[in-house]
């Protein structure tokens, strides 16, 4: 499995981090350990996410679509502010 994620800051709750792997649970403390330059220096918590069969058409949600369409980021990130 392939995964999108979307992660939330727990000392900025209006800041959020997504991105994709292979292996969430690894990747997730990857984050929380500073490994990523994007996140390093700030705690994550797993708000979101969703699971592709292969690695391209996850690629393909997190770059074309979550990162660069804003009306996609959008709607997505209102459906996460509203559950939290």
């Amino acid at each position: 499995m392939h995964y999108v994620y979307v992660l939330q800051c727990t000392d900025r709750e209006d800041e959020f981090y997504i991105g994709f792997s292979s292996n969430l649970r690894v990747r997730l403390e990857q984050h929380q350990a500073g490994a990523n330059t994007s996140t390093r220096g700030r705690r994550w918590r797993l708000v979101y996410y969703e699971a592709y069969l292969t690695a391209p058409a996850a690629r393909q949600r997190e770059r074309a679509l979550l990162k660069h369409d804003g009306r996609v980021r959008r709607f997505l990130m209102d459906r996460v502010k509203a559950s939290l």
